[in-house]
């Protein structure tokens, strides 16, 4: 039996905190036809371009790409297409609020497999500068150039 809060991830968004400021997260169902699931439990899913939206009190996950699975018929999906975000009211109201009035983006961050089911997390977002980038690129090479020094002393 599989253990609670364990997931497995199918797609990650990694250029989502290079481009923005990750604010508040959310975990939310996601509407899909069998062969999407199919394709979707395979790992062909792209997040890079995609983005979610609020329109009239339901939400959207916009220019997320799974591909066609590939023992489909001719009833196989479409890749790019608008897929139903599963959200409480609260959520949603909140979302709607936070893009409207503070200009927030909502980014997907992760797809992933929890107790059998795919849920995406969501997360309102503010875009970087390009300076911001920079600095985060210098940042994670110093860390990354301190690990290795620790590395090399500890191997003397």
């Amino acid at each position: 039996m599989a253990q609670e809060g364990a997931f497995k991830i199918l797609s990650d968004n990694r250029s989502a905190s290079h481009n923005y400021h990750l604010l508040d997260r959310y975990e939310a169902g996601l509407v899909l036809t069998g062969t999407e699931v199919k394709s979707a439990k395979n790992g062909k899913i792209q997040l890079k371009e995609s983005y979610a939206e609020v329109n009239e009190n339901e939400a959207w996950l916009l220019n997320a790409h799974i591909s066609e699975y590939s023992h489909g018929n001719i009833m196989n999906h479409a890749p790019v297409r608008r897929r139903k975000l599963l959200l409480h009211r609260s959520e949603i109201d909140k979302l709607r609020s936070e893009t409207r009035e503070k200009g927030l983006t909502i980014v997907p961050t992760k797809l992933y497999l929890k107790a059998g089911r795919i849920k995406v997390e969501i997360a309102t977002a503010k875009g970087k500068k390009f300076h911001d980038k920079r600095e985060a690129i210098k940042a994670k090479e110093m860390q990354a150039e301190a690990k290795a020094a620790i590395g090399r002393r500890g191997r003397q």
